[in-house]
């Protein structure tokens, strides 16, 4: 009698693109930590991976084009420098060829790919999708509809070059999801769920974290 083994596959997306942010600073770790390694992998490959594993589309949004070269993927870089994130997601938006974009920051590496397809698979009419955890919202690890092009255009026009008390221009994603509107959703009941998903690499304390994490 034959014996059939079914595998679970998992579906590969090519109606959205799956979008790397890798356009921060690094005021507080003084280095690129995306291209810090662990056991000969850097930080943003592991994302790499991982977003390839869920989407057919993978691109960079960065302002250093050379620095990403090695990981063979379209790197955007900023049309409108200096609004953090926010820049970020709106090169790379001009450049998908997709109306649903899934955006993910390079300093999120303990992310899962079961946390993404939950995101992505959530129904929402709204123009973002974000997730909220640990009573956060997560402005970078979500869903940004293409639509939002000129009102992120707008934004910027609006902030010109007035600055905020910080030395910052006045554009945020925060400014975006109250102009555009977002749908939030919770995730912490979730079965999946754990405090790490979301962990954020800012620190070279965050990052010895890591690597005892990864090494177990």
């Amino acid at each position: 009698m034959a014996t059939f083994f079914w595998q679970r596959v998992e579906k590969i997306y090519s109606d959205i693109t799956g979008i790397i942010l890798a356009g921060g600073e690094n005021r507080r770790m003084k280095l690129n930590k995306s291209l810090l390694e662990i056991n000969s992998v850097t930080l943003i490959e592991r994302t790499r991976n991982l977003l390839q594993n869920i989407f057919d589309k993978v691109i960079i949004s960065s302002k250093d084009i050379e620095e990403y070269s090695f990981l063979n993927l379209n790197v955007v870089k900023d049309v409108y420098e200096g609004f953090g994130p926010l820049s970020g997601i709106h090169a790379a938006l001009n450049v998908s060829s997709t109306e649903l974009n899934f955006f993910i920051s390079c300093d999120l590496p303990l992310m899962s790919e079961e946390m993404i397809r939950y995101i992505i698979g959530s129904h929402f009419s709204e123009m973002i999708l974000v997730p909220s955890a640990g009573g956060k919202i997560q402005h970078t690890c979500g869903v940004y509809k293409k639509e939002l092009i000129p009102i992120i255009n707008s934004i910027h026009l609006q902030a010109g070059n007035r600055k905020n008390e910080k030395g910052k221009y006045d554009s945020s994603i925060r400014k975006l999801i109250l102009e555009a509107g977002a749908k939030i959703i919770e995730v912490d009941s979730l079965p999946f769920y754990n405090d790490d998903l979301f962990f954020n690499m800012n620190t070279k304390a965050d990052f010895e974290y890591l690597r005892n994490k990864f090494q177990v």
